[in-house]
């Protein structure tokens, strides 16, 4: 009988010991590698809750930039990290959800390497051409674009990039005949599709409603599956091609087998997050827009997007050896 209790009294001192991790997290500075380059959307969102993370935890959360490999690089550090809950990945759909199918290699496993803790926010591309262009509408845009030879090009930030493999699905799901242009990066890609060189691109909303707003371009659709607040005028480009949606996501994660304590606190806080107006006003402000969700959600996310995107990828031909 004395055994039994001894045994009992050792069990019970050994369970809170995971518990009161879970409890003192975070004991210090979080980090949140982006596994993009500053100024860019992801960044800009990743800095607005790392301010309010930190406010809420009273523990310091900083923005970790790790750019490179389009995201590549990053995303691995994040995914080789230690699993206690002190490096959380924010990053965006094109390097969870594409890169698996345009890089041979890399570096980590979008599924079995992370948990998911919340979805974030979702950014739009939009459908933009030169104003000299001859469409002044999606419809009209569509008329245009097939009964075009040779082909009209199309602009994007590169090779495999978001805005590439949505030309591509435009292609596929609407009989056109798109011919790709890939520039280095979407600024450039822009510049020459305001100059004339190209007619037309997608580009993120954030990148280019500046130039929407004063003319410089004009926007014919936008890839979300409805309106963009920021753009309501602009339908979505599935109202008239069915099918045809494809939006960049946020989603933040932590590496495989952190405490589930950590990760739900995680969630739970980022659910009162993207609830606050002001944070919502501050997403809407830089084109994004807030996506309230856990880490089902999330985890469905990365599964139907890897499920969308690598047959497009495989069409397009695009690879990253």
């Amino acid at each position: 009988m004395i055994l039994h209790r001894r045994t009992l009294c050792l069990g019970l001192l050994a369970l809170p010991a995971l518990g009161v991790r879970a409890q003192t997290w975070p004991a210090k500075t979080v980090s949140i590698v982006v596994p993009q380059a500053p100024g860019g959307t992801n960044d800009a969102l990743g800095r607005i809750l790392a301010q309010k993370l930190t406010e809420r935890f009273g523990q310091t959360f900083v923005i970790d930039n790790r750019a490179g490999a389009g995201g590549n690089i990053g995303t691995a550090a994040a995914a080789k990290a230690p699993r206690d809950g002190y490096t959380l990945l924010l990053t965006i759909s094109s390097t969870q959800a594409i890169n698996p199918a345009l890089y041979k290699s890399t570096g980590f496993d979008p599924v079995k390497d992370f948990d998911p803790i919340a979805p974030v926010g979702v950014v739009p591309n939009v459908l933009v051409v030169n104003p000299s262009f001859p469409a002044r509408d999606l419809k009209e845009f569509l008329t245009e674009v097939r009964r075009k030879t040779p082909p009209y090009q199309y602009a994007s930030a590169g090779n495999g990039s978001l805005n590439h493999l949505l030309g591509e699905m435009l292609n596929r799901a609407a009989s056109l005949s798109l011919e790709h242009v890939p520039y280095k990066g979407v600024a450039p890609a822009l510049t020459d599709v305001i100059g004339g060189q190209v007619p037309m691109a997608f580009a993120s909303l954030p990148s280019c409603i500046a130039h929407v707003r004063t003319g410089k371009l004009r926007a014919l659709g936008v890839s979300s599956a409805r309106r963009s607040p920021a753009l309501p005028e602009i339908p979505s480009i599935s109202e008239l091609v069915p099918g045809c949606v494809g939006e960049l996501w946020v989603g933040l994660f932590t590496g495989a087998g952190t405490p589930a304590a950590v990760v739900d606190r995680l969630a739970a806080e980022i659910a009162v997050i993207t609830a606050s107006s002001d944070v919502v006003e501050k997403f809407n402000a830089i084109g994004a827009e807030v996506v309230r969700g856990g880490r089902t959600q999330l985890a469905a996310m990365v599964k139907e997007d890897l499920a969308r995107w690598d047959p497009i990828v495989k069409a397009s031909g695009a690879r990253v050896d």
